[in-house]
């Protein structure tokens, strides 16, 4: 999986692979269970599916591990869980709200961890290991984790008040799966016309490491058919903590496809095809576009699965949604 791949697949997917499940996230173990991850409709649980296939999660073993608190933190709008396997351990990743938050309309997340000693994420016990904490106390969300060269990092978006939109990226190493250490490096603001239409965002990172070089997608915007995926990338030998370590596309790299009726796709994640062969992105799209109503309360942001290939520049091809 290492090398630079511009082939033609034989491999393709059922889609949607899961109804109703935006935010996916797919982690594929060394069982070979797949274990996917995704926001709930009502998001008020945590749901943990598996299956030795991809096309077999929509109907494979699931299992909520974990419900929001009755009030207080934690008890509100739970969304994006992220499932890993950490140093032996599990841990679910997700951000949630308190229903005592006052913010005049907007929404006031914070980012908690679980964790499982369990071989079996389905059955074992998921113990709270609280808030992550970064250096603003304020709205963030969609945090995931890679390890590169020893050493565990963690990506998130945040509204910092002095900066104007909703979300930006940041990246800081962990001094243990629930603790950030050191330096918290901005990656990434909105800037581009297309990462401000409705809302000034950028969130949802997900990590692939492929040709020595950490990329980083993104998505941006409003939920609604204007969400669309962005693109940040590093050199494996760079300082990962050093903002001018970092490139960023100016255009998206996955937008709405009117003709195959998939729109806004993005929240995405990346796993590999059954045969390990291929790399596979995972992401939402709705199947028409959102009028009248708050997208976030339509659930029909359902899960899919693209494989996707490599230039010869080592950069990713994601194509079009649903080819």
């Amino acid at each position: 999986m290492k090398g630079v791949k511009n082939m033609k697949s034989k491999v393709s997917y059922k889609n949607p692979i899961v109804t109703e499940r935006a935010d996916p996230w797919i982690y594929k173990h060394t069982d070979g269970y797949y274990y996917f991850t995704g926001s709930v409709p009502g998001y008020q649980e945590i749901e943990v599916r598996r299956a030795r296939s991809l096309n077999e999660l929509e109907d494979g073993e699931k299992v909520i591990v974990w419900y929001a608190h009755e009030n207080g933190e934690m008890s509100k709008l739970i969304w994006a869980p992220e499932i890993h396997f950490i140093r032996n351990k599990w841990y679910i990743y997700f951000a949630a709200a308190s229903d005592d938050a006052t913010s005049e309309g907007t929404f006031q997340h914070r980012m908690y961890v679980l964790e499982c000693a369990d071989a079996n994420p389905l059955t074992g016990e998921w113990i709270e290991k609280g808030q992550v904490k970064t250096e603003i106390e304020s709205f963030s969300l969609d945090a995931t984790t890679f390890e590169y060269n020893d050493k565990l990092y963690y990506v998130w978006a945040q509204k910092d008040p002095a900066i104007p939109g909703n979300s930006n990226l940041y990246l800081s190493e962990m001094e243990n799966p629930w603790t950030l250490v050191g330096k918290q490096t901005l990656l990434s603001i909105p800037e581009y016309d297309w990462e401000k239409i409705g809302f000034l965002v950028n969130e949802g990172p997900a990590v692939i490491i492929r040709n020595d070089k950490i990329f980083i997608s993104y998505s941006a915007s409003a939920t609604d058919e204007n969400y669309c995926m962005g693109l940040l990338w590093a050199n494996g030998d760079d300082d990962l903590l050093d903002k001018n370590s970092w490139n960023k596309l100016e255009t998206p790299v996955f937008i709405s496809s009117e003709e195959n009726l998939l729109f806004g796709p993005g929240h995405n994640s990346f796993t590999v095809s059954e045969d390990d062969n291929e790399d596979v992105l995972i992401y939402h799209a709705r199947p028409k576009k959102v009028t009248e109503v708050e997208p976030l309360d339509v659930p029909d942001r359902h899960a899919n699965a693209q494989v996707f290939t490599w230039n010869e520049e080592g950069m990713p091809v994601f194509g079009i949604p649903g080819k």
